[in-house]
Formats: C-alpha cells, sequence, structure tokens
C-alpha cells in the first residue's frame, strides 16, 4: 500500500501516528477534513489483523465523520483515531494517558470520543492530559454513554425509510432484523419492542441473545445466517463491509437501516449492487449521527432533550436524500455524500468570501 497516495486519494489532511514502546502505544489518528469546524470523531481500541487494515479503517472511518458532521447540520470536521490491539489485554491508565497527550499536540484540530473497545471511563484518562475530549461522565457535565442517541437516530432513519418506500411511518408487525446486540444494537431493539415490531436479532454472544430474548422477546438468528434470513428490514449494527459481493446476493429484505460504520465493503459497487437488487439503502453515516450529534451538544454545556431534539433531524433528513437519490437518478449513498459534499463547498466558499477585505469608496 502506498500510504501518501491512499491519503491524497482519500482527501485528508492529516494523518498522525503515535508510537511509544514504554506503555504499548501504537496508533493512528486521521483528520479528513476541517472545514465545517474541528475534526471530531471517536477513539477505536480494536485488535486488527494487521497495521495496514488498521490504517485502511481510521481513513475510511474519518471520511465518515466528515459526512456525517455535513450531513447532520453540524459544524464540525471529521476525524477519527485507532489504537492497534487488544483492549482486554492491552489497556492501561498510562497507555490511554500517552495518548491524549498527542490529540492535546494537535491543538484542538482533533476532538477525539468514546467508540469501540473504549467506555466513558477510559474517557476520564485521556481528559486528564488533553481538554479536546467528549463523551465524558454526566458528572463531569459530560454526556455519558451515546449509545441510546445513536439508536433513537437509527431508529428515526428506518422510520424514514420505510415510510419513503411503503407511505407509513409505522413499524408495529413490520420484520426487522437487528444484526448485533451491543450498547446501540440492544438500545434499538428497545425501541423496536415499544413499537411492535417483529423483532429478529442475532449476535455472536449467546448470552445476548438470551437477554434479548427474555427482556424484548425476539427470535435469535444464527451469526451465520443473519444474510439469509428473510425480513423487511435489515439494520446491521456490527462491524462494518458485512454488505459485499458475498452476502448482497442471498439478502432477503426490502430496506437496510443500521448503526455499524461503512457497512459497504465497496461504496461504489455495492451501493449499485443493492440498488439493482430493489433494496432501499439508508446510508450508515446519515442515520448513525445521532452519537456524533450527542458529543456535539456537549461542546455547548450538555442537554438530552437538546441533544434528543437534534437527532431527531435525521428522519427529515433521511427522507431529503432518499428523494435527492430518486430525483438525481443515483444510489442514496450517493446522494447523501453529494449533498454533504454541497454543503462543504458553499461553507468553504462563504469563508473565503468574508475572508476577504471589505472595500468600500466614499466619494465627498
Amino acid at each position: 500500500m502506498n500510504l501518501f497516495e491512499t491519503i491524497r486519494e482519500m482527501g485528508h489532511q492529516q494523518v498522525v501516528f503515535c508510537h511509544d514502546d514504554a506503555v504499548g502505544l501504537k496508533a493512528i489518528i486521521a483528520i479528513h477534513d476541517t472545514t465545517l469546524g474541528p475534526a471530531l470523531g471517536g477513539v477505536r481500541f480494536w485488535p486488527y489483523a494487521s497495521e495496514s487494515e488498521a490504517f485502511t479503517d481510521v481513513l475510511r472511518l474519518s471520511r465518515g465523520m466528515t459526512y456525517k458532521a455535513a450531513i447532520s447540520g453540524l459544524n464540525l470536521g471529521g476525524g477519527k483515531s485507532v489504537i492497534i490491539g487488544d483492549p482486554l489485554r492491552m489497556k492501561s491508565e498510562a497507555l490511554l494517558r500517552r495518548f491524549g497527550q498527542f490529540v492535546e499536540s494537535l491543538g484542538g484540530r482533533y476532538i477525539t470520543a468514546e467508540d469501540m473497545g473504549v467506555s466513558v471511563r477510559d474517557m476520564e484518562y485521556i481528559r486528564m492530559e488533553t481538554a479536546y475530549v467528549t463523551g465524558l461522565p454526566e458528572e463531569m457535565g459530560g454526556s455519558g454513554d451515546p449509545s441510546p442517541v445513536t439508536a433513537y437516530g437509527v431508529y428515526l432513519g428506518m422510520k424514514a425509510a420505510w415510510k419513503k418506500l411503503t407511505g407509513t411511518e409505522s413499524l408495529k408487525n413490520v420484520k426487522v432484523l437487528v444484526q448485533g446486540l451491543g450498547k446501540v444494537g440492544m438500545a434499538l431493539v428497545e425501541l423496536l419492542h415499544k413499537e411492535g415490531a417483529f423483532i429478529y436479532a442475532t449476535d455472536l454472544s449467546a448470552a445476548q441473545l438470551e437477554k434479548a430474548q427474555a427482556e424484548f422477546g425476539i427470535h435469535p438468528v444464527s451469526p451465520d445466517a443473519w444474510y439469509t434470513q428473510p425480513v423487511d428490514i435489515l439494520a446491521p449494527c456490527a462491524r462494518g463491509g458485512i454488505l459485499n459481493a458475498d452476502t448482497i446476493p442471498h439478502l432477503q429484505c426490502a430496506v437496510i437501516a443500521g448503526s455499524a460504520n461503512n457497512q459497504l465493503a465497496d461504496e461504489k459497487l455495492d451501493s449499485y449492487r443493492l440498488a439493482n437488487r430493489g433494496i432501499l439503502y439508508a446510508p450508515d453515516f446519515l442515520i448513525n449521527a445521532g452519537g456524533l450529534i450527542n458529543v456535539y451538544t456537549e461542546l455547548e454545556g450538555y442537554s438530552r432533550s437538546r441533544a434528543l431534539a437534534r437527532t431527531e433531524y435525521i428522519y427529515e433528513a433521511t427522507l431529503r436524500v432518499l428523494s435527492a437519490a430518486e430525483q438525481r437518478g443515483i444510489t442514496p449513498h450517493e446522494a447523501a455524500m453529494q449533498l454533504a459534499e454541497e454543503r462543504i463547498r458553499s461553507i468553504s466558499t462563504l469563508r473565503t468570501r468574508t475572508s476577504q477585505p471589505n472595500l468600500s469608496l466614499s466619494i465627498a
């Protein structure tokens, strides 16, 4: 892989490699675009198979954050970071605080937050070394766990997509399969249960499946059979890349709307594969923006009611993206990216104009 060519092709402004043998830290911070504001995105602690895989992941995730912020109307840029390693074995206060020092060195161009493998408690350690942290505990003035707000946004995006397809937003008796029962997936199941949806679910953890079955009456599906289960809506809520040339031909659903980032293994090819199969895709970076909206609200002085009110915009934005896709003759993924890019360009142009000196002529 040509690192610099890849960075150039994806349009990143800055990529920082963070290394400290003493604490076992190997991390990458990627800043994609700061036109709209500082780059905000969580830190993911994950046992990547290779450093190349981690590099690809952080570039895709950070670019996705740019589009997520732009399409959500937030004054934020896109960034993301990954720490390479097994969080169950390698995570320590020293490692997290050393990572915080690297974040601090960027002077506010990048603001970090919670992501996979990282807890609210971990953010406290990072906060000891830098002020550029969101997702802090509520007792510290933060927003706490963003998962419920993320799930709420996905739920609203799902309802909007279903309305676009069927003319009704009600999910009562609609068959939904939630793939992944982490914090967001479980919160989504609870919302669907309250509305009366018929819920299937799958997860690698038998304990999570048993919990969801006991609390919400879900119907378990084997982790190997999620993409062949006949349902109305598929909600990917685990890792990315699951919609690909191998799985898409076997899908038996009408709508895809989930929280996982980078669900399309190949953004262009797989979005067309879904369209050719007549499956309506609600872009992941559009409907999973609730978590970002939640921590963005934290920057102003957190209010859960204000965060939820802002998250409700996802419903309207999803309808707007799906209508734009139809009008422009493109896929929903392409439409969401185009609308996001149009906003970034318009604000960039605005700032360029306002930075020019104002000339006036006075004639006595």
